[in-house]
Protein backbone atom coordinates (compact mmCIF):
# COMPACT_ATOMS: atom_id res chain seq x y z
CA UNK A 1 0.00 0.00 0.00
CA UNK A 2 3.23 2.53 0.77
CA UNK A 3 4.02 1.33 -2.43
CA UNK A 4 1.49 2.89 -4.06
CA UNK A 5 1.16 5.94 -2.35
CA UNK A 6 4.57 6.52 -3.17
CA UNK A 7 4.25 5.66 -6.65
CA UNK A 8 1.44 7.85 -6.87
CA UNK A 9 3.32 10.76 -5.73
CA UNK A 10 6.03 10.20 -8.36
CA UNK A 11 3.18 10.03 -10.90
CA UNK A 12 1.29 13.05 -9.33
CA UNK A 13 4.84 15.29 -9.80
CA UNK A 14 5.63 13.97 -13.20
CA UNK A 15 1.75 14.81 -14.45
CA UNK A 16 2.74 18.68 -12.96
CA UNK A 17 5.98 18.98 -14.60
CA UNK A 18 4.36 17.75 -17.83
CA UNK A 19 1.51 20.48 -17.09
CA UNK A 20 4.35 23.35 -16.83
CA UNK A 21 6.41 22.58 -19.12
CA UNK A 22 3.06 22.08 -21.99
CA UNK A 23 1.48 25.89 -20.22
CA UNK A 24 5.64 27.03 -20.67
CA UNK A 25 5.20 26.37 -24.16
CA UNK A 26 2.04 27.23 -25.01
CA UNK A 27 2.83 31.01 -23.62
CA UNK A 28 5.98 30.76 -25.40
CA UNK A 29 4.06 29.54 -28.88
CA UNK A 30 1.50 33.04 -28.14
CA UNK A 31 4.16 35.70 -27.61
CA UNK A 32 5.90 34.06 -30.95
CA UNK A 33 2.58 34.57 -32.75
CA UNK A 34 2.24 38.01 -31.44
CA UNK A 35 5.37 38.69 -32.97
CA UNK A 36 4.27 37.30 -36.12
CA UNK A 37 1.21 39.56 -36.42
CA UNK A 38 3.86 42.85 -35.40
CA UNK A 39 6.20 41.14 -38.34
CA UNK A 40 2.80 41.77 -40.84
CA UNK A 41 2.24 44.94 -39.94
CA UNK A 42 5.86 46.34 -39.85
CA UNK A 43 5.98 44.60 -43.49
CA UNK A 44 3.01 46.00 -44.69
CA UNK A 45 4.29 49.54 -43.05
CA UNK A 46 8.29 49.06 -44.97
CA UNK A 47 5.90 48.32 -48.29
CA UNK A 48 4.43 51.79 -48.36
CA UNK A 49 7.17 53.97 -47.58
CA UNK A 50 9.36 53.55 -50.73
CA UNK A 51 5.93 54.49 -52.30
CA UNK A 52 5.34 57.02 -50.19
CA UNK A 53 8.64 58.75 -50.84
CA UNK A 54 8.49 57.73 -54.56
CA UNK A 55 5.05 60.22 -54.64
CA UNK A 56 6.81 62.82 -52.88
CA UNK A 57 9.88 63.40 -54.70
CA UNK A 58 8.93 65.34 -57.49
CA UNK A 59 7.56 67.46 -55.14
CA UNK A 60 10.29 67.46 -53.00
CA UNK A 61 12.65 67.80 -55.10
CA UNK A 62 14.77 70.45 -52.61
CA UNK A 63 14.46 67.77 -49.70
CA UNK A 64 16.78 64.82 -50.75
CA UNK A 65 18.33 64.77 -47.70
CA UNK A 66 15.11 64.28 -45.77
CA UNK A 67 13.85 61.63 -48.33
CA UNK A 68 17.17 59.49 -48.10
CA UNK A 69 16.80 59.58 -44.66
CA UNK A 70 13.88 57.89 -44.61
CA UNK A 71 14.83 55.56 -46.57
CA UNK A 72 17.94 54.67 -44.75
CA UNK A 73 16.17 53.82 -41.76
CA UNK A 74 13.79 52.05 -43.80
CA UNK A 75 15.78 49.95 -44.53
CA UNK A 76 17.35 49.43 -41.14
CA UNK A 77 14.05 48.79 -39.73
CA UNK A 78 13.72 45.90 -42.40
CA UNK A 79 17.07 44.56 -41.22
CA UNK A 80 16.10 44.56 -37.55
CA UNK A 81 12.27 43.06 -38.69
CA UNK A 82 14.04 40.21 -40.33
CA UNK A 83 15.99 39.21 -37.80
CA UNK A 84 13.94 39.59 -34.62
CA UNK A 85 11.16 37.70 -36.98
CA UNK A 86 14.07 34.83 -37.19
CA UNK A 87 14.43 34.94 -33.50
CA UNK A 88 11.68 36.69 -31.39
CA UNK A 89 12.63 34.87 -28.52
CA UNK A 90 15.68 36.67 -28.35
CA UNK A 91 15.66 39.86 -25.84
CA UNK A 92 18.46 41.65 -28.10
CA UNK A 93 16.72 41.42 -31.93
CA UNK A 94 13.71 42.47 -30.42
CA UNK A 95 15.12 45.87 -28.72
CA UNK A 96 17.46 46.15 -31.91
CA UNK A 97 13.88 46.33 -33.78
CA UNK A 98 12.42 48.66 -31.03
CA UNK A 99 15.17 50.99 -31.61
CA UNK A 100 15.35 50.43 -35.58
CA UNK A 101 11.35 51.29 -35.64
CA UNK A 102 11.88 54.43 -33.31
CA UNK A 103 14.19 55.79 -36.02
CA UNK A 104 11.70 55.14 -38.68
CA UNK A 105 9.46 56.83 -37.00
CA UNK A 106 11.18 59.67 -35.97
CA UNK A 107 12.20 59.95 -39.64
CA UNK A 108 8.71 59.59 -41.13
CA UNK A 109 7.87 62.56 -38.39
CA UNK A 110 10.31 64.56 -40.59
CA UNK A 111 9.21 63.91 -43.77
CA UNK A 112 5.14 64.48 -42.24
CA UNK A 113 6.26 68.03 -41.66
CA UNK A 114 8.33 68.89 -44.20
CA UNK A 115 5.26 67.63 -46.75
CA UNK A 116 3.75 70.33 -45.03
CA UNK A 117 5.22 72.84 -46.93
CA UNK A 118 4.12 71.72 -50.14
CA UNK A 119 0.16 72.13 -50.93
CA UNK A 120 0.61 70.26 -54.25
CA UNK A 121 2.11 67.34 -52.63
CA UNK A 122 -0.95 67.54 -49.82
CA UNK A 123 -3.32 67.71 -52.60
CA UNK A 124 -2.04 65.04 -54.65
CA UNK A 125 -4.76 61.90 -54.09
CA UNK A 126 -1.79 58.89 -54.43
CA UNK A 127 -0.02 60.75 -51.71
CA UNK A 128 -3.30 61.18 -49.61
CA UNK A 129 -4.23 57.44 -50.40
CA UNK A 130 -0.72 56.36 -49.05
CA UNK A 131 -0.83 58.65 -46.15
CA UNK A 132 -4.45 57.24 -44.79
CA UNK A 133 -2.96 53.44 -45.61
CA UNK A 134 0.67 54.36 -43.35
CA UNK A 135 -1.92 55.79 -40.55
CA UNK A 136 -4.09 52.99 -40.82
CA UNK A 137 -1.21 50.95 -40.77
CA UNK A 138 0.79 52.72 -37.97
CA UNK A 139 -2.82 51.78 -35.43
CA UNK A 140 -2.34 48.24 -36.08
CA UNK A 141 1.26 48.14 -35.46
CA UNK A 142 0.17 49.50 -32.12
CA UNK A 143 -3.03 47.13 -31.39
CA UNK A 144 0.09 44.11 -32.86
CA UNK A 145 2.82 45.42 -30.42
CA UNK A 146 -0.27 45.91 -26.90
CA UNK A 147 -0.85 42.36 -28.17
CA UNK A 148 2.78 41.12 -28.27
CA UNK A 149 3.63 42.98 -24.92
CA UNK A 150 0.59 41.39 -23.37
CA UNK A 151 1.98 37.88 -24.37
CA UNK A 152 5.51 38.45 -23.29
CA UNK A 153 4.36 39.57 -19.84
CA UNK A 154 2.11 36.50 -19.68
CA UNK A 155 5.02 33.98 -20.21
CA UNK A 156 7.44 35.96 -17.79
CA UNK A 157 4.90 36.12 -15.59
CA UNK A 158 4.14 32.49 -15.45
CA UNK A 159 7.75 31.42 -15.84
CA UNK A 160 9.02 33.21 -12.79
CA UNK A 161 6.99 31.54 -10.38
CA UNK A 162 7.44 29.04 -8.25
CA UNK A 163 7.62 26.58 -9.04
CA UNK A 164 7.55 27.07 -12.95
CA UNK A 165 11.28 29.17 -12.77
CA UNK A 166 12.82 25.52 -11.22
CA UNK A 167 10.95 23.38 -13.85
CA UNK A 168 11.32 26.05 -16.94
CA UNK A 169 15.16 26.17 -15.43
CA UNK A 170 15.32 22.13 -16.05
CA UNK A 171 14.85 22.67 -19.83
CA UNK A 172 16.78 25.58 -20.00
CA UNK A 173 15.11 26.39 -23.49
CA UNK A 174 12.80 29.64 -21.53
CA UNK A 175 14.68 32.37 -21.70
CA UNK A 176 12.65 35.73 -20.42
CA UNK A 177 11.51 37.21 -23.63
CA UNK A 178 11.61 41.38 -24.32
CA UNK A 179 8.66 43.65 -24.56
CA UNK A 180 8.59 45.59 -27.61
CA UNK A 181 9.26 49.47 -26.43
CA UNK A 182 9.64 52.50 -28.77
CA UNK A 183 12.81 54.33 -27.31
CA UNK A 184 12.32 57.43 -28.85
CA UNK A 185 9.65 59.45 -26.97
CA UNK A 186 8.92 61.54 -30.28
CA UNK A 187 8.19 58.34 -31.67
CA UNK A 188 5.57 57.72 -29.24
CA UNK A 189 3.44 60.64 -30.64
CA UNK A 190 1.51 59.92 -33.57
CA UNK A 191 2.06 61.75 -36.83
CA UNK A 192 0.18 64.34 -37.68
CA UNK A 193 -1.16 64.06 -41.10
CA UNK A 194 -3.88 66.60 -42.40
CA UNK A 195 -4.91 67.25 -46.16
Amino acid sequence: MGMLIFLGVIVAIIVYIIAVYNRLIALKNRFKNGFAQIDVQLQRRHDLIPNLVETAKGYMSHEKETLTQVIEARNQAVSAQKAAAAAPDDGAAVARLGKAESLLSGSLANFFALSENYPDLKANETMAQLMEELTSTENRIGFARQAFNDAVMNYNTYREQFPQNFIGGLFGSFKEAQLLQIENEAARQASKVSF
